[in-house]
């Protein structure tokens, strides 16, 4: 019989060591988390802001967050479930959705700060790349490094849509124009009209003009939420626009009016008090001794 090699001896699993739950899940990349997370010791206890940004089927996640020991603090948030309330009520998952998300968390988080007048950012959409400089006379721009988590970087992701948004919001985000849409590899330029088209829902437009030309049983079926609210491929830039100027004007949080006609569920008796038990023991008492009576 061949010589076999033991690998997997007891002195291998004395040492095993096994790696951290969320990488064992599958959710938290540490290689790129420990870079995001370092804080240089010459700036102390400074927090190192994250602009986090997460897609999930029918929503985007916004966050700013800090790391601490006892974990992640959530400094602001902005969901694209929050966009209804400035009138884009379908689509909340595409480009422009996400541009107008990235907006409404970097001017919410300004105004938390007092820095919204300060900072105004990029106000007229014109898909040109824009850098937040700092003022000569006043506070430095809030600065927050992009966590895209394990999604691809590809150009056009709408993660870079949801930066850009935070950028003509007014937050200093280190960036390239490189994954933005309209960026063109070989000349190394930025078509800013092809951004702006798709920051105002240009290529939505273009898709549903195509169907409703090719195939209009298609074009219904796709977009029968946009029939429903009464939006043509005319009415989507004026839509997105007039959110852009509705963020601006009002991006803080509205709560939810708490509902008080609630009725609850009880899969059990409820607790009886003590007079109510007593007149339970009293009535068994006479139907005892009536039974005895009658007997």
């Amino acid at each position: 019989m061949p010589f076999v090699k033991v690998v997997k001896n007891k002195p291998y699993f004395k040492r095993y060591q096994v790696k951290f739950k969320r990488r064992r899940e599958g959710k938290t990349d540490y290689y790129a988390r420990k870079r995001l997370v370092t804080q240089d010791k010459n700036k102390y206890n400074t927090p190192k802001h994250r602009m986090i940004v997460r897609f999930t089927n029918a929503d985007i996640i916004c966050q700013i967050a800090y790391a601490k020991i006892e974990g992640d603090v959530i400094v602001c948030a902005a969901y694209a479930h929050e966009l209804p309330r400035y009138g884009i009520k379908v689509g909340l998952t595409n480009y422009a959705a996400a541009y107008c998300t990235g907006l409404l968390l970097a001017r919410r988080l300004l105004t938390k700060f007092d820095l919204a007048d300060k900072y105004e950012g990029q106000v007229d959409v014109s898909g040109e790349d824009y850098n937040v400089e700092a003022m000569d006379d006043g506070p430095r721009p809030f600065r927050a490094f992009l966590d895209v988590g394990l999604t691809r970087t590809t150009t056009g992701n709408r993660i870079f849509a949801a930066m850009k948004g935070a950028l003509d919001g007014g937050i200093d985000i280190p960036h390239s124009p490189n994954r933005l849409v309209g960026f063109d590899s070989e000349s190394k330029d930025l078509d800013a009209d092809c951004l702006r088209r798709y920051l105002v829902g240009g290529h939505v437009a273009e898709y549903m003009r195509y169907l409703l030309k090719e195939d209009e049983d298609k074009y219904k079926s796709h977009f029968s939420r946009f029939i429903k609210e009464g939006l043509t491929p005319d009415k989507l830039e004026d839509m997105y626009r007039s959110a852009h100027a509705k963020i601006r004007a009002d991006p803080t949080h509205q709560k939810k009016p708490k509902k008080t006609d609630i009725k609850t569920k009880r899969w059990n008796r409820a607790k009886l008090s003590l007079q109510q038990r007593r007149d339970r023991v009293r009535q068994k008492k006479e139907s005892f001794l009536r039974r005895q009576q009658q007997d």
